[in-house]
């Protein structure tokens, strides 16, 4: 089909209508070039300069908050990052598991198996540790020992838990010198976000943790639990009980206020009266014959380094016996 005159009559009229517009547009640029060409350089330089010399500051740069927090060391809106990043992170991974999991289903036609049961199977091929872990799940509880004072342990156990877990969490602002322990701790109770919670809990949770352990021994001397083959059982609980107190006692000069430096000499000062050991006890309990920084600093390292440690090694010996020889039935 031949194009029509029409048509070539409307291509002519486009393309002198786009020559027409170049023209214009090469005459503008022309004398626009000669009318700068004709000004000196002072009176082509000069709008420059003034609105270099203008009084109005500048704009200020827009900043990012979260990277503004990490560069300057301040928290402003805290939270939105935080809210942002959760968010849109935990909406990302259930994508990617959505993705992943109808893949997997699709290549390779077999039904979908949960992740930690994979996991399990992984574990349970190279260790075999799913038929120990199942006998000791699955022993049997005797009716007698669902009573609420039977569980006095398995609460103290947790208790300690907890104190654990929030010793962790002071740890990381506390610092164990005489200049800087105090101050640290007013930084934990008014900077910190939720420290004065984390060390009401700490605080509290001890004094739970000491009344349970003694409430769990009376209840294992009055029902008879520490008579044969039991009797390991009832020594490693009196241990623990010592290391329990233990934790009292090197916690409480940490926050090295005056409470805390009179406490801890009083304290000190009974062990100093102990027949023939005792001059030897203060002075190790001290690291000298006063209450100094020797003192705060070696009750820091035996209240989270050797008190820990020792605890840890008691309770698995412990939970071992208990488990291999059973509950004690009551008299």
């Amino acid at each position: 089909m031949k194009p029509s005159r029409r048509t070539f009559f409307l291509i002519a009229i486009v393309l002198v209508l786009v020559f027409a517009f170049a023209a214009t547009v090469a005459e503008a640029h022309s004398a626009s070039a000669s009318e700068t060409a004709t000004l000196s350089p002072i009176d082509r330089w000069l709008p420059i300069l003034k609105s270099s010399q203008s009084s109005e500051p500048p704009p200020v740069p827009e900043r990012d908050t979260c990277l503004h927090c990490h560069l300057s060391g301040t928290i402003e809106s805290l939270w939105v990052p935080l809210t942002r990043w959760s968010i849109f992170g935990i909406a990302g991974l259930i994508f990617v598991f959505g993705v992943y999991r109808t893949g997997s289903v699709v290549i390779t036609r077999e039904k979908w198996k949960p992740l930690w049961q994979r996991a399990v199977d992984w574990l349970d091929v190279r260790y075999q540790l799913v038929e120990p872990i199942q006998k000791i799940l699955k022993k049997p509880v005797p009716l007698f020992s669902t009573k609420w004072w039977y569980c006095l342990g398995g609460i103290a156990f947790t208790l300690l838990l907890i104190q654990g877990v929030t010793g962790i969490l002071l740890a990381f602002y506390y610092k164990p010198t005489p200049a800087e322990a105090h101050a640290s701790i007013q930084f934990i109770e008014n900077e910190v976000r939720f420290g004065s919670a984390i060390r009401s809990i700490h605080h509290w949770t001890a004094n739970a943790t000491i009344i349970v352990v003694v409430a769990h021994l009376i209840r294992v001397f009055i029902t008879g639990a520490f008579k044969p083959p039991r009797e390991l059982n009832w020594v490693s609980g009196v241990l623990l009980l010592i290391l329990t107190l233990g934790f009292g006692f090197t916690g409480y000069l940490l926050p090295w206020d005056q409470r805390a430096f009179w406490a801890t000499t009083v304290g000190s000062e009974i062990a100093g009266g102990i027949p023939w050991i005792g001059d030897l006890s203060l002075v190790f309990l001290r690291g000298g014959w006063t209450v100094t920084a020797v003192t705060l600093s070696r009750f820091y390292a035996v209240h989270v380094l050797v008190l820990p440690a020792v605890i840890i090694l008691l309770l698995g010996m412990h939970f071992l016996m208990v488990r291999r020889q059973g509950i004690a039935r009551p008299l």
